[in-house]
């Protein structure tokens, strides 16, 4: 399956559904906060391969992990898991401001409300595997925009703040401000995103100053091409 085809439903419940089961550790993530986990990795100040995040998708001890039936099915969640992210990344790319966050709908006192703390929970997730690289963004004019993800997501949050996330209705108007904010905090990492670390591989063997010359010339590599380069 190519990482480019977006989840379809029954694909997107067979991975929410494995994610609940008893078969994944206790602390694994739910869907809305895998979604918000993995829009923190996308849209944030450096590249953090898959090899480093999948394994907070499962919890945050060594001992999180998943009892798979079998390699068939362990790589099938992981690709679904992989094309989930693929998601975010191409929306985010080709055009964030219809990026819509996982979040989760409930009723209160007849209104449907939404409710975007999971998502933030995975988000502020997704920060800490490079806590330090976020400074630049809460210490900018922007600030302002990750007040959201901060009251919703954060471990604690000052006491006379407790009010703006612990009624439903203010929840509700923060969720929408987030979603709201997001494009911005996607564009104000793009100029800023540092570059994967990439390794370059010599495609040939390196020519030793005393072996024939690979032009053809005859000649020791020191007393041709090799004295160019040390010209």
């Amino acid at each position: 399956m190519q990482l480019d085809q977006p989840l379809s439903e029954k694909e997107f419940d067979e991975l929410d559904n494995f994610l609940l089961s008893d078969r994944s550790p206790e602390d694994a993530m739910t869907m809305d906060m895998l979604h918000g986990y993995l829009t923190a990795i996308a849209i944030g100040p450096e590249p953090i391969m898959p090899a480093e995040w999948l394994k907070r998708v499962w919890g945050q001890e060594d001992t999180d992990i998943p009892k798979f039936k079998n390699e068939k099915e362990e790589e099938r969640i992981l690709n679904l898991i992989m094309r989930f992210m693929n998601e975010v990344l191409v929306t985010f790319e080709v055009a964030p401001k219809e990026f819509e966050p996982l979040f989760v709908e409930h009723e209160h006192e007849g209104q449907t409300l939404i409710d975007a703390e999971a998502w933030c929970w995975g988000f502020w997730e997704g920060m800490e595997l490079r806590p330090g690289s976020w400074d630049e963004i809460w210490e900018s004019d922007v600030q302002e925009l990750m007040k959201p993800i901060y009251l919703l997501g954060a471990d604690e949050i000052e006491e006379e703040e407790l009010p703006l996330v612990e009624d439903p209705v203010k929840a509700h108007k923060l969720a929408q401000e987030l979603e709201a904010n997001l494009p911005t905090i996607y564009k104000f990492w793009v100029p800023r995103r540092k570059p994967a670390v990439t390794t370059l591989v010599r495609e040939e063997p390196k020519v030793g100053r005393n072996d024939d010359c690979p032009c053809g010339s005859g000649k020791k590599y020191k007393k041709c091409h090799g004295a160019e380069s040390a010209e």
